[in-house]
């Protein structure tokens, strides 16, 4: 069995740093998110070394739990946020304001209203209308915003169409043939200061060739921006950095700054970026228990207690991540299983195929699940939503407690 870094074998059990899984299991119950605090800081050290000077903003989307961000805060994290949820969350875990970039599509008033408040970083702007709205929100407020243009750069990162962000036909930016005549009408606004030029063409990249092309189309734009009088501060090349979890080949980011670096040489332009998953990707895992074994021919299942509610990247994107045995068991026979969940739904499974040595009871582990997991977790089937434990050398603590299923209907009231 061949186990990333997240986990170790001790006498055939699985660890999380000090802390046996079966143990966690048995105290905590499962399904339960469970996060390493020591791997976590490991992913951040390994970008920031590769890229001492630039500024690092985590992508609050990839993992939201609040002791997550107090990690990365302690450790000088700039935030990159998509909700005004996630700007409180960030407030909440210790971040500053101006540690705050504010991306997003479809910014509401009143989430403009009070970054404007706040004082953030920079606002990432995805449309021209978006433009006019924050110079008449900024005039109100008698505030001055810090603005970057996100530019679609229409470029193919080669990854699965829902996680896309980089061509004409996605929903994001602008188009690179209107960025020039937006950033003037950005320049000439009396509320705006236009500091900088962002794209993000996709998650999960596992290629460094598309971030080249993406930076290409940028640096030509800014050269024509120069001739405008428009000066750019800043580049943010966005994140989408993939990670391994089948057989990808996920490179290293001193191979990606080697790479990138020296085409910004000599520019004046400070790089920022947005890592997520590749911060916390493989720092977590999804814990669950086999509830029973069941077989329809030739078709075996292991049916667990955690599902697509929990982790929906499977039946979403038809994603591949590892799931292995806690602790197999040593009188099982060796088989081909799909590993599915108890909602009502033929794409509630979160892997096919696996071959594993379990019995009724046992635990399995799915690895890969720190980004993009609890996140995107649902209610689904008056589902409640598992906890979050972040490990910390031979301390579990509970980091989000399991939902009570009275929780779950609390907002709601009947008709009288």
């Amino acid at each position: 069995m061949n186990l990333p870094a997240l986990v170790h074998s001790r006498d055939g059990a699985l660890f999380v740093e000090d802390c046996a899984l079966a143990d966690i299991a048995a105290q905590f119950g499962t399904p339960s998110y469970v996060y390493s605090r020591a791997r976590i800081e490991h992913n951040w050290r390994e970008i920031q070394d590769a890229l001492p000077h630039a500024r690092l903003c985590y992508a609050v989307k990839a993992n939201c739990n609040l002791a997550v961000l107090k990690v990365l805060a302690q450790q000088g994290a700039y935030f990159d946020i998509v909700s005004l949820g996630e700007l409180e969350r960030v407030l909440v875990a210790g971040g500053r304001a101006e540690q705050i970039v504010f991306s997003g599509v479809g910014k509401r008033a009143d989430e403009i209203t009070r970054a404007l408040e706040l004082g953030i970083a920079c606002f990432n702007v995805e449309s021209e209308a978006e433009l006019v709205v924050l110079n008449r929100l900024a005039a109100e407020n008698d505030r001055r915003a810090k603005v970057s243009l996100r530019v679609n750069p229409d470029v193919d990162a080669g990854t699965h169409p829902y996680i896309s962000t980089g061509l004409k036909d996605n929903k994001f930016g602008i188009g690179v043939e209107q960025a020039r005549t937006a950033y003037r009408d950005a320049q000439a606004m009396s509320h705006l200061d236009v500091c900088g030029i962002d794209c993000h063409i996709g998650s999960q990249l596992t290629q460094i060739e598309p971030y080249l092309a993406a930076l290409d189309c940028l640096l030509a734009l800014v050269d024509e921006l120069r001739q405008d009088g428009i000066d750019i501060s800043h580049i943010d090349l966005g994140g989408g950095f993939g990670i391994q979890y089948q057989d990808e080949q996920q490179f290293a980011m001193r191979e990606w700054a080697d790479a990138i670096m020296p085409r910004l040489e000599g520019r004046g332009m400070a790089l920022w970026l947005e890592p997520g998953r590749r911060v916390v990707g493989d720092a977590g895992l999804l814990l669950t228990q086999v509830h029973y074994l069941k077989q329809n021919g030739d078709k075996h299942f292991a049916v667990i207690d955690a599902a697509m509610n929990d982790l929906i990247r499977p039946a979403l994107y038809s994603a591949w991540q590892q799931i292995v045995e806690v602790a197999p068991s040593s009188t099982a026979v060796l088989r081909d299983y799909d590993v599915v969940g108890p909602v009502c739904e033929s794409a509630d499974f979160l892997g096919k195929s696996r071959s594993l040595r379990v019995e009724q009871g046992d635990y399995l582990a799915v690895l890969g699940s720190g980004a993009y997991a609890f996140g995107m977790a649902s209610n689904y089937n008056t589902r409640a939503r598992a906890c979050e434990l972040m490990v910390d050398g031979a301390q579990t603590h509970v980091v989000r407690r399991r939902e009570a299923l009275e929780s779950l209907w609390a907002l709601e009231s009947v008709l009288p």
